[in-house]
């Protein structure tokens, strides 16, 4: 089965009036690419809720505050087309530059509040390139329903409040984080770990587990990220960027999880940038 392919934004548009006319709901799973089973994971749910599936992929330049890290992104168009093609998405929406940002482009979407902590930090006008583009991918592809995965959960908030705040008429839906057999969070950067890399990694979702189980029994958070720093750098994860208890509703940092609660961690391990979050 032949993927269908749009490039052009007219032609997006055709196809999205067509099937508005025809009363179907349309499901968008926005994506950089170098698709996963994270990734196909959305796509099954788009399509269990959706009556037409678009899936976008566009490396976001905005959203890099590395240069290097951008000219790394993997990008594999053509695998990520035969990934997709046993799903039956109604289009993938692959824009250029010159499409998303043609010149004279002078807009910035910026979310305050969700966007002072963590990745927010550690990546300066991150979460200004994401909602920038995740806006224009909402208003481009007029979906009913839009769907992200909760490895990226402050990403996702962050899309939730601009859709909120600019009244765009779409849902936006936080599916579970999907891991290798392992335990390593999947993401489109694991690629680009050596294999020595590779075999340390499961440690950081490892640690994660042992300091929300610390949470839970109300050992003082400080000591457990303490002990859980020691552990990651020993095995060659550094810097270790966050391990923090938030607030789900407004990533506000907690010393105890006396509400609805997530642990967020950040670290590097051979060059590669790895994130993750589980409920506590």
């Amino acid at each position: 089965m032949n993927v269908p392919i749009v490039r052009d934004l007219a032609g997006l548009r055709a196809l999205t009036r067509t099937w508005q006319r025809a009363g179907e709901v349309i499901g968008v799973v926005p994506t950089m690419g170098a698709l996963h089973a994270g990734h196909l994971s959305l796509v099954e749910a788009a399509k269990a809720r959706a009556d037409r599936v678009i899936v976008t992929i566009f490396v976001n330049p905005k959203q890099f505050n590395n240069p290097e890290d951008l000219a790394n992104y993997p990008r594999t168009e053509d695998e990520d087309a035969r990934k997709l093609a046993p799903y039956g998405v109604d289009a993938v929406w692959v824009p250029d530059g010159d499409t998303m940002y043609p010149g004279g482009f002078a807009t910035t979407v910026a979310v305050s509040g969700l966007t002072e902590v963590m990745d927010g930090v550690h990546r300066p006008g991150h979460f200004e390139g994401v909602a920038t583009v995740v806006a224009k991918l909402f208003l481009q592809s007029q979906a009913d329903l839009a769907f992200f995965g909760e490895k990226d959960f402050q990403q996702l908030q962050v899309v939730r409040r601009m859709a909120a705040d600019l009244n765009i008429p779409i849902e936006v839906i936080g599916c579970p984080t999907v891991r290798e057999s392992d335990g390593l969070a999947m993401s489109s950067r694991n690629l680009l770990l050596h294999e020595q890399a590779r075999a340390a990694a499961p440690a950081l979702h490892e640690q994660m587990q042992k300091m929300a189980e610390g949470i839970r029994q109300g050992k003082p958070i400080a000591t457990l990220e303490a002990q859980a720093r020691a552990q990651l750098e020993a095995v060659g994860f550094g810097p270790v960027e966050y391990l923090d208890l938030r607030s789900v509703d407004d990533l506000a940092r907690l010393e105890t999880a006396d509400r609805p609660a997530r642990l967020f961690a950040a670290a590097h391990l051979g060059g590669v940038r790895l994130i993750d979050n589980i409920a506590v």
